[in-house]
């Protein structure tokens, strides 16, 4: 069983307004750095996106990635990757738990395989990093959108 990598955070606002600027895609290259293009290729029933389509560019790691989104609730949203250039496998997800009233904490799950050799103990701690600079990302981002709830 391939092992993940997990952080969590605490972000003032309600899980909504923080799952809102979860599933704006189109909106990714404002705030998460790595991310240069996002198109929402599929959406599902209610029009949330299902597969997506992600131009990453993390300096010398250049990839353009499809991941197949899953929304189990208003509280969890997980991906599978579809196709790579430079990954193997990309397993992740976001878990949202309300702690007050307008506060969440946001726990990021990732497990990254990449087709080049990469030893364990390296490709954690890059988990680790792109997990880390993804919640302090989304953190600043939903804070300062402006919310009814808010």
């Amino acid at each position: 069983m391939a092992e993940h990598t997990s952080s969590s955070i605490t972000i003032e606002a309600t899980p909504a307004d923080v799952m809102g600027v979860i599933a704006d895609f189109a909106r990714y290259p404002d705030w998460t750095g790595e991310v240069k293009e996002a198109e929402v290729l599929e959406v599902d029933d209610q029009g949330r996106a299902e597969q997506v389509r992600l131009v990453m560019d993390a300096g010398a790691i250049k990839d353009d990635q499809t991941l197949a989104y899953t929304w189990s609730s208003d509280y969890e949203v997980s991906w599978t990757l579809v196709k790579s250039q430079m990954l193997r496998s990309l397993d992740g997800s976001y878990l949202l738990k309300p702690t007050g009233p307008k506060t969440t904490k946001v726990t990021y799950l990732l497990t990254v395989d990449v087709k080049i050799p990469m030893l364990g103990m390296i490709k954690r701690k890059a988990e680790k990093v792109i997990i880390d600079r993804a919640l302090a990302g989304l953190k600043k981002r939903v804070e300062s959108v402006e919310s009814p709830d808010r």
